[in-house]
């Protein structure tokens, strides 16, 4: 059986088809590219929602969307669709990257997890003093947790556009700041903007997760088998009043960090289906064939851990288009519908954005300062104060997550449309702020 053609006689569109899909993977998998999209679709919403066009923008994510079979229907707007549904599968991944880091990662010796964990201290608590002390009216307080948040897609990308030159010890102290950063905001979410607890909700998320462990324990490796149990988790979640998204970092934190036990190991399961196919010579045998392919694609499944795998196959589709269209719909901030002479509005963005930009930075360094002196925290190898100073001006870059509390925290129209405006500007200046400070301090360093 041998059908191989060899590889300049394959027809011309094939080949370039070829070039053009790797070109794109290459493409999903650089870090700097996420976070353009996201700032390109952030900039769409914005212009869109600013244009003739406004009144369609607003339109669009109200449309109902319903499901249903027969009588039982479910139906929410666009919006609630994006914020309450696929935000969950971002949130999986929040909670998958929190889980790897625990197993193996920045998180998993309290030694080496020491500093960046206070560093998101007091880069949560400063950013929110700021905004208290210029919020204290009890409707625009709600708005103390917006600030605290970091955006790893946004930070990250523009770390990387710094290129090479920063040390690889930066860029995992940021990676590391920024999912405690995460850790916190989703703690801050469930305790502080879920309002009055249904206990019965908690009783059907428990069945969800008492089948997902059932599965786990049963060795079902099948990621689309816990679609149904994840969804009775997000369903059992809605029902309490928390956040229905918190679901996907529940599932996230019980994704399995090592591969199942196999009776084989899963190189060898790969070589003997390998050699199965290659010394069957009748082609007719479709049935023979069939069991081949299973058994090497379940052998491929398992040469990866379920976290790294189901991670890795999410992440494009998180990355490329779930953040993307979250921007989209709620970027979109009508200029002419924020009344910036009016104190409340006004006095909303100015916490947030000062908060960004000043309490970030201020509460990392600070608080990292404070640490190394006192001798309970040191810095990690290649890691300068200068580079804390770098890491704290990009964890200013507070976006997704901190229009999502936004969100969660403003009922009022006005409030909600400057405090997005505050995120916005805020996470410009930071981000600008952070190149620029990037390019500066890699001239000053001495080259090795």
């Amino acid at each position: 059986m041998n059908r191989n053609t060899p590889r300049q006689d394959l027809p011309r569109a094939q080949l370039l088809a070829e070039r053009a899909f790797a070109t794109l993977e290459r493409f999903l998998h650089i870090e700097a590219a996420s976070g353009v999209v996201l700032l390109i679709a952030a900039a769409v919403a914005l212009i869109w929602a600013n244009s003739s066009f406004t009144d369609s923008y607003h339109a669009l994510w109200h449309l109902p969307v319903t499901f249903g079979i027969g009588d039982l229907t479910f139906s929410q707007s666009l919006h609630f669709i994006i914020n309450d549904g696929l935000m969950t599968i971002f949130f999986l991944v929040v909670g998958m990257e929190i889980r790897r880091e625990i197993h193996e990662g920045a998180l998993s010796n309290m030694r080496q997890a020491s500093l960046p964990i206070m560093a998101a201290l007091g880069g949560v608590v400063v950013p929110a003093l700021i905004y208290v002390a210029l919020n204290t009216e009890p409707s625009r307080l709600r708005g103390w947790a917006v600030p605290t948040a970091t955006d790893i897609a946004f930070a990250v990308g523009v770390l990387a556009l710094l290129g090479r030159g920063i040390p690889s010890n930066v860029r995992v102290f940021l990676l590391a700041l920024a999912i405690i950063d995460d850790i916190i905001a989703v703690l801050i979410i469930a305790l502080f903007y879920s309002g009055g607890l249904d206990l019965s909700g908690f009783l059907v998320a428990a069945m969800g997760i008492l089948v997902v462990l059932s599965f786990q324990r049963m060795g079902i490796g099948s990621a689309f088998a816990y679609v149904l149990p994840g969804g009775i988790v997000w369903i059992g979640l809605l029902m309490t009043g928390a956040h229905p998204t918190l679901a996907g970092v529940v599932l996230g934190m019980l994704t399995p960090v090592l591969s199942r036990p196999t009776r084989e190991r899963p190189l060898d399961m790969v070589e003997y289906a390998a050699q199965k196919l290659r010394d069957h010579d009748d082609e007719k045998d479709a049935h023979h064939l069939n069991m081949s392919i299973k058994q090497l694609r379940l052998a491929q499944r398992e040469l990866l851990p379920p976290v790294v795998r189901v991670q890795t196959a999410l992440h494009p589709w998180v990355a490329f288009g779930i953040m993307p269209i979250f921007a989209l719909a709620n970027a979109g901030v009508s200029i002419d519908g924020i009344d910036l002479s009016a104190a409340g509005p006004q006095w909303v963005m100015m916490g947030i954005a000062l908060a960004l930009v000043l309490g970030k930075p201020l509460g990392i360094v600070g608080i990292s300062w404070l640490m190394v002196r006192l001798g309970w925290c040191q810095l990690p190898p290649g890691v300068s104060w200068g580079s804390v100073l770098l890491i704290g001006l990009l964890a200013g870059v507070g976006f997704t997550m901190s229009i999502f509390i936004a969100m969660l925290a403003f009922e009022s129209e006005a409030l909600l449309g400057a405090a997005k405006l505050g995120v916005l500007a805020g996470s410009l200046v930071a981000a600008l702020l952070g190149l620029a400070w990037g390019a500066f301090y890699q001239r000053l360093r001495p080259t090795t």
